[in-house]
């Protein structure tokens, strides 16, 4: 019985060792693991998302400022780099008013994270583009 369902085995035995040798080996495994630790590293999103509403100019654009939701962090762009203690990360926060695009660039630092910029983007509506830095680089 065996013998009738080798043929099958062997070949799809094959096609999974070469997706695992493409995923493994493409990058996208560094890239799903920088989504996993930004999913799970919510104190970077917090703090930052709290120095965006201390900002006069960003509650007057965006209105009161939503908790960031999971799903945002993973609909964004992250990239982390020097042993997970350096990040840029792009992620979308709502208003009341509107909503708008967070960019974050920051160093860990004695488990702290350390900001060297928040940048909040307005894209919609286009009469309203503009780009507030709320820690300028």
């Amino acid at each position: 019985m065996i013998k009738k369902y080798l043929k099958w085995i062997i070949p799809i035995a094959v096609i999974l060792a070469i997706i695992i040798y493409l995923f493994s080996s493409s990058g996208i495994s560094d890239i799903a693991t920088d989504y996993a630790q930004s999913y799970a590293d919510t104190e970077l999103y917090e703090n930052a998302l709290d120095k965006a509403k201390s900002n006069k100019r960003v509650t007057e654009l965006l209105g009161e400022i939503e908790p960031i939701d999971k799903l945002a962090i993973l609909e964004g762009h992250v990239n982390y780099s020097n042993d997970n203690k350096t990040v840029n990360s792009s992620i979308r926060i709502r208003g009341n008013k509107m909503k708008a695009i967070m960019d974050i660039s920051a160093n860990r630092e004695d488990n702290v994270w350390n900001y060297e910029k928040i940048n909040i983007r307005v894209k919609n509506p286009p009469e309203k583009k503009q780009t507030v830095e709320v820690i300028p680089l």
